[in-house]
């Protein structure tokens, strides 16, 4: 992995209000494997080279040249190349802001993804890394400025505006449930139990989680639980209804239900695709 990471200073004037705090230039080689992160930051991502793939809140989204990828602060996501065409991209961290659908201003969505066909924002982008990498006298207000032109470029071709993160304590505040989640999935959680620890209405909880994350907090419930019983599924023989025990699912009938309805399988044909496959792979070797 071919990695350049140019942190900015951050300035206590002009541009203060929406600081830049790295312009990175990546080139995803064969034997790099990114793994899912997030930032208290957004992060514009943009392929300069080749294609492959975003996974962003729980999606897997065809990416290729001249994307770009806005990503909102706290949201899980990596990237994965394409064997043959590997991606090259600039990203920028900027801090203090959200970017809203115009008709969603309350509701920060987890992405955006636009098409830059005449690779408009790409010639600003460039300049960013020029500044950076040559570093000549007063660089960092010009990056600052740089990054001003470009939000302006965005917001006037798209559907989009920029918020300032006064939102930001209660992301941080979602993000923690999201974080809870991950690691008691195996408790008896609901929207009740929720609210109980964030100290939020949990009719608000579950319309700022979906808003800021993508989906509602029991789905990403589920979508966790579901995770670990396809490991378990692949790697153990243990029950059908242990496996549903031990994820957390109150019931064997409604693990089925959920798995199938996230996966198009049953519990039980997942298990027999994956012990097909290993048996494939080890009659290959030999």
């Amino acid at each position: 992995m071919s990695n350049l990471v140019y942190e900015i200073p951050i300035l206590d004037h002009l541009h203060s209000a929406t600081p830049l705090l790295y312009v990175t230039k990546s080139i995803d080689e064969k034997d790099w494997h990114s793994l899912i992160h997030s930032h208290h930051f957004t992060e514009l991502l943009y392929i300069t080279e080749g294609k492959g793939s975003v996974f962003i809140a729980g999606k897997e989204i065809s990416v290729s040249k001249h994307d770009l990828i806005i990503i909102n602060a706290y949201i899980d996501h990596t990237e994965k190349s394409s064997l043959d065409h590997p991606l090259e991209y600039i990203a920028l961290g900027i801090q203090g802001i959200f970017f809203l659908p115009t008709d969603q201003v309350n509701a920060p969505i987890p992405f955006h993804i636009y098409r830059d066909k005449d690779a408009e924002y790409l010639v600003y982008l460039k300049k960013l890394v020029e500044e950076v990498q040559n570093q000549k006298k007063s660089y960092a207000i010009i990056a600052q400025s740089l990054l001003d032109i470009l939000l302006i470029k965005i917001l006037r071709k798209n559907t989009l505006i920029v918020e300032k993160s006064e939102n930001q304590k209660l992301t941080k505040e979602i993000n923690k449930i999201k974080k809870y989640i991950e690691n008691s999935f195996r408790e008896e959680i609901n929207l009740d139990s929720l609210a109980k620890i964030s100290h939020l209405n949990k009719y608000y909880l579950a319309h700022s989680f979906k808003s800021i994350i993508g989906i509602s907090p029991i789905e990403y419930l589920i979508n966790i639980r579901i995770r670990e019983s396809k490991i378990i599924l692949k790697t153990t023989n243990y029950p059908i209804s242990d496996v549903s025990a031990i994820t957390g699912f109150s019931s064997q009938s409604f693990f089925s239900q959920s798995f199938k309805r996230v996966t198009n399988m049953t519990p039980s044909a997942y298990r027999k695709s994956k012990s097909k496959l290993e048996k494939n792979k080890r009659k290959k070797i030999r």
